[in-house]
Order: structure tokens, then sequence, then C-alpha cells
């Protein structure tokens, strides 16, 4: 089973894409938290579990992660961009 894991930082407006961000700055927004990546990757339609005591490698904050799961068909960076756009809609930005 396929396991991909995505950061907050992956999703963070205040982040370059040198500093660890993954989507276009169109898609960033600010503070991104565990529980709105979750509840974005579950619209998308995978399962989330969160990882709160974990931190990212390129910062020092700890704000963890969050693991999913199910991903076999898709590739880590088609589900990294579908999760961007769902936290916009999240957000309501």
């Amino acid at each position: 089973m396929v396991e991909n894991v995505l950061w907050p930082a992956y999703f963070d407006a205040a982040f370059t894409r040198a500093e660890g961000r993954r989507v276009p700055e169109d898609l960033a927004v600010s503070e991104p938290t565990v529980d709105e990546i979750a509840k974005a990757v579950q619209q998308v339609g995978y399962d989330a579990k969160i990882e709160r005591d974990k931190a990212y490698s390129r910062e020092f904050e700890t704000r963890g992660c969050v693991v999913v799961t199910g991903t076999d068909e898709t590739a880590k960076n088609d589900l990294v961009q579908a999760v961007g756009a769902y936290l916009g809609v999240i957000r309501g930005d």
C-alpha cells in the first residue's frame, strides 16, 4: 500500500518553492493546519491520518503531517495539487 505524506509547508503561502511549497502561489494559503489538510484529503476521496508530533525537515516548528493512504494510482504531485485546490475552497478564498 502506498502512503503519501503531506506537510503543511507544501501549501503555505509564506514559503517559496525552494523552502518546500509545492503548489502555485494562487493555490497556497496562509498557515495551513493539518486538520484543514486532512479535511481536503477526505474531500478529494482518500483516507487521511494526522500525525501531530512530526516536523518537516525544512522547518523548526512541529506542525505535524497528514499520511494519505489509497493513492496507488495517483501521482503525489497530482494529489498535492488537488488538495491545494480544496484548501482554498475550505477557507473560502
